[in-house]
């Protein structure tokens, strides 16, 4: 063999190990385990030991109790202090987490409901001092409401 034809094949086998283990295996979840041990998906260096009789692990590391969900595809951490449940589906390498979906929860509804609040009080007590201009104070009270609005939004995605 020479040593062109070698370097191919190692480049083949490169190229054929990246499409199929990385680019394939993290785009589909693959079904959780429930006899298996996983890394813990908070970070902490833990591993997920399953807990007898039921469809849950538990940390060892963190003391999270995490139950399998979606038929087996995600876990969700069952206490948390974040406004909405945090999940995760197993690629077969790692935890991806399981964005929610921007319709489900309360935040679009509060961010919208603040800036209409906001909107109407900014029109109705905003003092022009072009007296005659209404659009001035529209367009003011409209910037007014956008940028506070985008704050709280910066605020909830943290």
């Amino acid at each position: 063999m020479t040593p062109i034809a070698g370097l191919k094949s190692r480049l083949f086998d490169f190229t054929k190990y990246f499409f199929n283990e990385l680019l394939v295996h993290t785009q589909k979840p693959q079904k959780i385990d429930l006899t298996d041990e996983y890394p813990c998906p908070c970070r902490r260096r833990g591993r997920l030991i399953p807990i007898a009789l039921t469809d849950a692990f538990g940390c060892n590391r963190c003391q999270q109790i995490f139950v399998v969900q979606d038929n087996g595809y995600a876990i969700e951490q069952l206490s948390t202090n974040y406004p909405y449940k945090r999940a995760w589906r197993w690629s077969g390498h790692q935890w991806v987490v399981i964005t929610p979906s921007f319709g489900k929860g309360y935040v679009p509804l509060t961010l919208v409901v603040i800036f209409g609040l906001v909107f109407l009080l900014l029109v109705t007590m905003l003092q022009s001092p072009i007296s005659a201009s209404v659009a001035f104070r529209v367009i003011t009270a409209f910037g007014l409401s956008m940028m506070l609005v985008f704050m709280l939004w910066l605020a909830c995605r943290r």
